[in-house]
């Protein structure tokens, strides 16, 4: 079976991770797992509380790793949630990564065809989207280089500046 090429798999999309047709989306979420604003929040009122239930039921969880639960009244079926920071303080391009690298393989695991992203660690986290897309899509690429899941990932983004960040990131990394 020929493998795709991992730019091939990588789509960069501005609008509402919430209401993305996809398998799963990835929350930007703390260790304890709870969720109240940003991405996390934004999932919370679109998708129902029974999706923060389940996650503090499988928290705390250390910080860069993932867990995923069923995506509620959202129309992905899953969401994976990757601990990006610890509550009340900063992201890291180190949380980052290791969220990201957290968050594929739990699609690889679980043969998840698409997975959608947020810029990790932008929000209430404080990182530049400038440092969040680089480690997020060096990872992303470095990771779809190997594994045959997920087969799309979707970087999702709410405002210019994010969205324009990623495409330039995506472009410097194709050369």
């Amino acid at each position: 079976m020929e493998k795709t090429m991992p730019f091939e798999k990588i789509v960069i999309l501005k609008g509402d991770i919430t209401e993305l047709d996809c398998d799963a989306i990835v929350n930007a979420a703390n260790t304890e797992l709870w969720m109240g604003s940003g991405v996390a929040g934004a999932i919370l009122k679109k998708g129902g509380r029974a999706i923060e239930d389940e996650a503090v039921k499988l928290g705390p969880i250390k910080l860069g790793d993932a867990v995923i639960t069923k995506g509620g009244a959202l129309r992905a079926s899953h969401v994976i949630h990757a601990a990006a920071i610890n509550p009340g303080e900063s992201a890291t391009v180190d949380s980052i990564r290791k969220a990201t690298i957290s968050a594929l393989e739990i699609a690889m695991e679980k043969q998840i065809k698409t997975v959608a992203f947020p810029a990790l660690g932008t929000g209430a986290g404080g990182l530049s989207y400038a440092h969040c897309a680089r480690a997020m899509l060096s990872e992303t690429v470095q990771f779809l280089k190997e594994e045959e899941y997920p087969k799309y990932v979707y970087f999702v983004l709410r405002d210019d500046e994010a969205h324009k960040a990623f495409k330039e990131t995506l472009e410097g990394l194709r050369q």
